[in-house]
């Protein structure tokens, strides 16, 4: 995404200014009461102390008790120690408005991470930790710009059998990988011995799904261990231990800590990870995640991991203030503002080795004025990112909808393309389905009507799988916070309000897979799901002016 001089300039006298500026020092940890009174927790809090000689701010109940203390430090990070039942997606967003608000202006105003882990021990191996991390070696689950890099490897998320990969000295090459890649992914960890690991496409707290549009294996969690499970449900171990760096870009949810078996904790418990950051809900824009790459990898070795977060945030905040910013783009950057976490120690230094840079930067300051001076180096291009992947840099006019217990069948977007060839003025996609027992046959096909109104203020008759024009999706600002459960039958019913070219593909393109906890096999297993399916049907029957109850 092409940041503009005025948002790097925000950026660059934090990151890349001269003496007086970078004089500016400090590094504060931020705990509750009842986790530095822990003989298990304290430990973490001293250790990072020792490390970066800094201060402590204890709160009782709430993180933005912390606030005054944190003016009066104004430190240069801020490191906040919580247990995994306190990092919640809801106390990520409130660090994210909390440092916000040391001074007066819109922007972050310190370099934060949170360090936690599955267990005291593992986040105090995390807080231990000092040795700084040159990225060599990447491995990706979907597209990465490898010119950037010095090593790596990708297999292509959309398009089965894709690999590219570059040596050393060399170019990427384009290869024919295998139809699974879930155990050469695995050895990328396990043998390869990645320095970046990155993912995109769908997943949930405790799984990603490595294939987007055609059928692969998992990335799965419990009790702090990952581990893979190809298709034929075979497990296949991870042992990595390795310090790395993980950026789960696109992924829903891989942030969000709900429980011990929290992917989130297990990438860092068990999978050498010392920072990443993750989604805690579900990610229809993706400034955020594809904005990080963009900083970290396309400008290899300008920023730590740490400071891209703070530069891409940075940028979000600075374009969400701009008049010429659209309104489905203000919301799609409104969503990503406070939803994505940054796990670890944010003065741990983790850098790409040092590449092509496509604009030099230089910050000066002469007679009282600061002189910020940009040099491009690839003309035109220069700020362009490398590659167009991430709903908000345009590249995808539309965006594709499923849950994390959905599977495609091979020719699943293949059907959606047919269509909208044939009929380019649809802005809603939906097709029939079916579902997948879990010895992998396919039972209890439904076949759907078309386009019916009426049957959809009766039941969610068009499920998990659809493809929505991506700008109706920004002008609506996503999903709904607190119909989670429904949230998807809560924005089918807002676009239907405003688009009826709405298309039904005649043939079950997607199988519903019934796991434990799905609703596919017990539809009591989410009470909290009716309720909120409810909810969305009356406020959607309230905007439209429809007795109902």
């Amino acid at each position: 995404m092409i940041r503009s001089a005025t948002a790097l300039l925000v950026v660059s006298l934090f990151l890349s200014s001269p003496a007086d500026v970078e004089a500016r020092g400090g590094y504060t940890v931020v705990v509750s009461r009842a986790t530095y009174g822990r003989a298990d927790w304290k430990p973490v809090v001293r250790t990072l102390v020792a490390k970066h000689d800094a201060e402590v701010v204890v709160y009782g109940d709430a993180v933005t008790e912390s606030l005054e203390e944190l003016r009066r430090q104004f430190p240069r990070h801020t490191c906040f120690v919580a247990t995994p039942k306190e990092a919640t997606g809801k106390f990520v967003a409130e660090v994210h408005q909390l440092t916000r608000r040391l001074d007066s202006d819109p922007y972050t105003d310190t370099l934060w991470g949170i360090l936690t882990g599955f267990d005291a021990k593992n986040a105090l191996a995390i807080a231990h930790h000092q040795t700084p991390l040159t990225v060599r070696k990447v491995a990706s689950g979907t597209e990465v710009a490898l010119e950037c890099c010095v090593e790596g490897l990708w297999y292509d998320e959309l398009v089965k059998n894709k690999l590219v990969r570059k040596e050393p000295g060399g170019s990427a090459k384009l290869l024919r990988g295998p139809d699974d890649t879930t155990e050469v992914l695995a050895d990328t960890l396990n043998k390869y011995k990645a320095d970046l690991f990155i993912t995109s496409g769908h997943a949930s707290e405790g799984e990603w799904m490595i294939g987007f549009r055609y059928r692969n294996g998992f990335f799965r969690s419990k009790a702090g261990q990952i581990f893979g499970e190809n298709v034929k449900k075979r497990r296949i171990e991870i042992d990595s231990p390795n310090p790395k760096v993980y950026l789960p870009i696109g992924n829903c949810l891989m942030g969000n800590i709900n429980g011990p078996d929290a992917m989130a904790l297990a990438w860092m418990n068990d999978a050498g990870v010392m920072q990443m950051l993750g989604y805690t809900k579900p990610t229809w824009f993706g400034y955020q995640g594809w904005g990080v790459l963009d900083y970290f990898v396309e400008q290899p070795g300008r920023y730590t991991l740490t400071q891209a977060f703070f530069a891409n945030h940075h940028a979000l905040v600075h374009r969400l203030g701009e008049s010429t910013t659209s309104k489905g783009d203000k919301r799609g950057l409104a969503f990503d503002r406070d939803v994505v976490a940054f796990y670890g120690d944010p003065a741990w230094p983790a850098h790409m080795a040092p590449g092509r840079l496509a604009y030099g930067q230089r910050l000066s300051f002469k007679n009282g004025v600061y002189t910020f001076e940009i040099e491009p180096k690839l003309g035109g291009k220069s700020f362009d990112t490398v590659n167009s992947n991430g709903s908000q840099r345009g590249g995808r006019p539309f965006v594709g909808f499923l849950d994390h217990d959905d599977e495609l069948t091979p020719d699943a977007l293949a059907e959606v393309v047919k269509l909208l060839k044939a009929k380019p003025t649809l802005d809603f996609v939906y097709p029939d389905e079916d579902k997948l027992t879990p010895e992998g046959q396919r039972q209890e096909p439904f076949f759907k009507p078309d386009w019916s109104p009426d049957l959809l203020r009766s039941m969610n008759y068009i499920g998990h799988f659809s493809v929505i024009r991506r700008s109706i999706v920004q002008e609506l600002g996503g999903f709904t916070e607190g119909l989670e459960g429904s949230q998807d039958y809560d924005l089918f019913l807002r676009v239907s309000e405003k688009t009826q070219h709405i298309g039904h593909i005649a043939k079950p393109v997607y199988s519903w897979r019934q796991i434990p906890g799905s609703t596919a096999g017990n539809p009591e297993a989410k009470p909290y799901a009716h309720e909120a399916g409810r909810r969305a049907l009356q406020a959607h029957l309230d905007r439209q002016n429809i007795a109902g109850d």
